[in-house]
């Protein structure tokens, strides 16, 4: 909220990584008396309170950062993103009558990460190949993955 923003350290950096447009209260902000919005470059702008002469700094216009500010290849994490989604409700759809996942919150499971993984490799460039049992057994790893022990976080 803005009276938040108007007790933070002169030049803090307020940003959203959330996921809507409406953490951070922009219209309390644009409205409040007095202050002054300078932008020092597309999507940052400084803005100052008249009566403290100290200001934030904000990111995206208070909108989500990593759409606002990011560059490089945010259609393809976006992909991934949203193909872990249809992955992750597809094993719950066809999981729901066995009995295998409670009403509660889960990591999404390594061979499906893997997986999604696995269909992203050709937009890289990359080629995945299947290991041999002789490296199977090397490593101690299944032939059809997981690749990574349970622990491991990517």
């Amino acid at each position: 909220m803005v009276d938040h923003m108007r007790k933070m350290k002169n030049n803090a950096i307020v940003c959203n990584i959330d996921h809507f447009d409406n953490e951070i209260d922009m219209l309390g902000l644009e409205t409040y008396p007095g202050v002054k919005r300078i932008t020092i470059k597309p999507q940052t702008d400084r803005w100052v309170f008249q009566e403290t002469k100290s200001g934030i700094i904000v990111l995206a216009e208070g909108r989500l950062m990593n759409l606002g500010c990011a560059t490089g290849h945010l259609s393809f994490i976006m992909s991934c993103s949203f193909t872990n989604h249809v992955i992750a409700q597809l094993e719950l759809w066809n999981e729901k009558s066995s009995g295998k996942y409670e009403k509660k919150v889960y990591g999404l499971p390594k061979h499906l990460d893997e997986k999604v993984a696995a269909l992203h490799l050709g937009k890289l460039g990359a080629r995945l190949t299947k290991l041999s049992k002789d490296q199977s057994d090397y490593i101690s790893i299944p032939i059809e993955g997981p690749y990574k022990p349970a622990h491991h976080r990517y």
